[in-house]
């Protein structure tokens, strides 16, 4: 049994975190540099960005989930993304790896990158070299000091985004805790916007890529708040060992649970990043069952959720199926439109507005009231099989254009 605790990156055992201001972008009073710390080497796996135009950090982190069996330290910056920004912006990945892995005492090939915020500006070396060795010192496995770490890597996020689990394995307590960012620029494509996830499990490498790419690709990979991919989406897991739990190195019921607990943490961190959406008003599920395969419900489910405007119309709490019926029309997935049902619901109820593919008469009173509360699921029913898939988005304000209007300023 998953069950969720207070916590968030320092629930686990062994895990230090801190946050704090480093002052990157002058004029602002916000924490803008986050570090977390395990007191030993830990097992390490990511997913990344398959934008082609690809941050510095994503390029440095890449390369060490491929090559290097553990790491044992993230250190994450905001305002400014390091993407687009050539040799020069590899070289201070590099150096801000290199820089924490002295204050740390470790090597800087244990030491992963993350950055986000603008695109196409290079790091202010000297402050963020200063930042990571303030943050040395203030690490720590408090719990305000997960709070402080997730505050700080936020950027147009309303709210900070943690979770904490606890489950056993061979009757011992493990934890897992997480923390990401995103708002703006949600998209993912095999990784996420920033998602930073601590277990004090002891698991092998590869089962746990394995199970992070699968369980990413049915969280992360299924939100979306604007269709757009960012060129920094990460998604990483460090594992320790800590627990004291037998090693995890096969399939069975210990990797079927830790991955069970995985995916109540990504989904949890996935539906609240769609729900703070820049701008957003409302969380927006797509649920589509009764398809013939994966591909068709999953493809539908997103086609969905990423239709303005059905996205608009769920701002304007507009019952007007059309443009869902739309959407999925144009998603490419092949199915057989007359005989869809869609049903949509809330905590105020349900009324369903597609009947084998026509929209029949209903009640405008009604529906309005089911489409007030601040989350609406859509049920898809295809009838054409037994496969189904969940998409998470959400509305479409007219507060998006301009939170991006002057993003810069």
């Amino acid at each position: 049994m998953i069950t969720v605790i207070d916590g968030g990156v320092t629930a686990p055992k062994g895990f230090l975190a801190a946050g704090l201001r480093a002052g990157i972008k002058p004029g602002k009073t916000n924490k803008d540099m986050a570090m977390i710390y395990s007191e030993v080497p830990a097992t390490v796996a990511g997913t990344f960005t398959r934008n082609k135009v690809t941050a510095a950090p994503v390029c440095w982190d890449k390369k060490l989930v491929e090559t290097e069996e553990t790491a044992q330290a993230v250190i994450v910056n905001t305002g400014i993304a390091n993407a687009a920004t050539g040799a020069q912006g590899l070289k201070n990945s590099e150096l801000t790896a290199e820089e924490a892995g002295k204050v740390l005492r470790i090597p800087k090939e244990q030491v992963l990158v993350s950055s986000t915020g603008v695109i196409g500006f290079q790091l202010p070396m000297d402050v963020i070299l200063e930042g990571v060795s303030k943050l040395a010192p203030a690490l720590s496995d408090s719990r305000q000091a997960a709070l402080d770490a997730a505050t700080a890597i936020l950027t147009t996020d309303t709210h900070k985004k943690e979770i904490a689990v606890q489950f056993t394995i061979d009757g011992v307590t493990c934890t897992m805790g997480g923390m990401s960012k995103g708002s703006g620029m949600i998209h993912p494509n095999m990784g996420t916007m920033l998602c930073f996830i601590m277990t004090d499990v002891d698991i092998d490498k590869t089962l746990l890529q394995k199970k992070l790419r699968e369980v990413v690709d049915e969280t992360y990979n299924m939100v979306s708040v604007d269709g757009d991919t960012s060129t920094n989406d990460t998604v990483l897991v460090l594992a320790n060992g800590r627990s004291g739990a037998a090693k995890i190195d096969s399939e069975g019921e210990a990797l079927d649970t830790f991955t069970e607990a995985l995916m109540e943490v990504c989904t949890y961190l996935a539906k609240q990043t769609a729900q703070d959406g820049e701008g957003a008003t409302r969380l927006f599920t797509a649920h589509v069952t009764g398809a013939p395969d994966r591909e068709t419900a999953r493809t539908l489910a997103k086609s969905i959720i990423t239709s303005n405007l059905t996205k608009a119309a769920i701002f304007g709490k507009d019952a007007n199926m059309g443009r869902l019926l739309c959407a999925m029309g144009y998603s490419g997935a092949e199915y057989d439109p007359s005989l869809v049902d869609v049903t949509m619901c809330s905590k105020a109820g349900s009324i369903k507005l597609v009947v084998g593919g026509t929209m029949p008469p209903f009640s405008e009173e009604e529906a309005l009231k089911i489409l007030e509360p601040e989350e609406i699921t859509a049920e898809v029913e295809l009838h054409q099989g037994d496969v189904e898939a969940t998409a998470w988005g959400c509305d479409l304000t007219y507060d998006y254009v301009k939170i991006n209007a002057d993003y810069r300023s």
